[in-house]
C-alpha cells in the first residue's frame, strides 16, 4: 500500500518509518529534511507555508500526518505563530491535496494532542470531553477542524490526541533523565498534577492500528490506560534509573526557564483512552513502572 507520511524525522516518525518499510509499504515522505532511511519518494515541504503536490497523495491508501513545530521550547510570539501555523496551515494543505486527488486515500491519521483538554485538575477525561481554554486548546481545536474537512471528501479521519511520549531518545524523558542520573531528579512542582503518558512503541502501534481499523474515526486518545500523578511518574523514572526522586523542580524555576510554556508542564490532565480500549487495542505498556523501565534505557 502507498502510504504518505509527514513528520518522518521526529521522535515518532523515525520508528514509524522503520516499521512501514519493514512491512514493505510504498512510503512517500513530505518534510523539510529527508529521513535517514531510504524511502520510495521524498518531497521537500514546509508545513507552515507550502502546498502539497497532489501527486504525492494520489493513489495512496493512507496519509499519516505528524508534522508540527515542537511545543517544548520557550514561547514568544514568533514561536507561538510557528506552533499554530505548522499545524493548522500544514493540515489544511494536506486536506486540499486529498480533495484534489482523483483516487483519494481511505484514511487520514492526523496528529493532535491532549493539549486539546487544557488544565483540568482531577477531572477524568475521554474522547467525548470538551476542549479546555488557552493557547494550546485553541490551536488544537483549529488543527482538528482542518483535519476533519477530509471527512467531507469521503476519507475516514482519526485525530490522534497524543500524551507525553516516553522514550529516552526524545521528548520530556530525554530532558528529565540527565538530572536524575546526577541524583537531582524529582517531580515537577508539587507532583500532584495528573500526567497522561504513552510509551513510544505503543503509540507507533496505535497509529498503525488506527490506519487499519475501519471502525475507528474521530478523536483517539493516544495515552496509556493508567495516568499517574507527577510524583508517581518521577518515582517510576527514579526506579528505572536506580536513582532517588525526592528533589522537586520548583514552579518558579520552571516559569523562569520556560515562561508561558511552563503552564503545560504544570497542567493536570487525567485522560483515558476510551476509544482504543473499546475497539480492542492492546497496550504493551499499560502502567508507568514497566513503561518507564523500558523507555529510560
Amino acid at each position: 500500500m502507498k502510504i504518505v507520511l509527514t513528520g518522518a524525522s521526529g521522535m515518532i516518525g523515525r520508528p514509524l518509518v522503520e516499521s512501514l518499510m519493514a512491512q514493505r509499504h510504498e512510503l512517500v515522505v513530505l518534510g523539510r529534511n529527508k529521513p535517514p532511511i531510504d524511502v520510495d519518494r521524498f518531497y521537500r515541504w514546509d508545513s507552515e507555508k507550502d502546498t502539497v503536490p497532489v501527486e504525492a497523495v494520489e493513489g495512496s491508501g493512507a496519509v499519516i500526518h505528524l508534522a508540527g513545530e515542537p511545543v517544548s521550547q520557550r514561547w514568544n510570539d514568533d514561536v507561538k505563530r510557528k506552533i499554530r501555523d505548522s499545524r493548522v496551515n500544514g493540515t489544511r494543505a494536506i486536506v486540499r491535496a486529498i480533495a484534489q486527488a482523483v483516487q483519494k486515500p481511505a484514511v487520514l491519521v492526523s496528529g493532535s494532542a491532549i493539549g486539546y483538554y487544557g488544565d483540568r485538575g482531577n477531572e477524568t477525561l475521554d474522547e467525548e470531553s470538551g476542549p479546555g481554554s488557552g493557547f494550546l486548546p485553541s490551536v488544537t481545536v483549529e488543527w482538528e477542524r482542518e483535519a476533519l474537512e477530509a471527512e467531507r471528501h469521503g476519507v475516514r479521519t482519526c485525530l490522534l490526541r497524543t500524551g507525553i511520549v516516553l522514550h529516552h531518545s526524545g521528548g520530556a524523558l530525554k530532558s528529565m533523565i540527565p538530572p536524575f542520573r546526577m541524583f537531582v531528579g524529582g517531580p515537577i512542582g508539587d507532583g500532584k498534577q495528573w500526567m497522561s503518558w504513552i510509551h513510544r512503541d505503543d503509540l507507533v502501534e496505535m497509529i498503525l492500528w488506527a490506519m487499519h481499523n475501519a471502525d475507528v474515526r474521530g478523536p483517539v486518545n493516544g495515552v496509556a490506560p493508567e495516568p499517574c500523578t507527577g510524583k508517581v511518574f518521577a518515582k517510576a523514572l527514579g526506579e528505572a534509573l536506580s536513582r532517588p526522586s525526592a528533589l522537586p523542580v520548583p514552579e518558579f524555576a520552571l516559569r523562569l526557564l520556560f515562561g508561558e510554556m511552563s503552564q503545560i508542564m504544570l497542567a493536570s490532565q487525567r485522560i483515558l483512552p476510551k476509544v482504543p480500549l473499546e475497539h480492542g487495542f492492546a497496550f504493551r505498556y499499560p502502567e508507568v513502572t514497566g513503561a518507564m523501565r523500558a523507555a529510560a534505557v
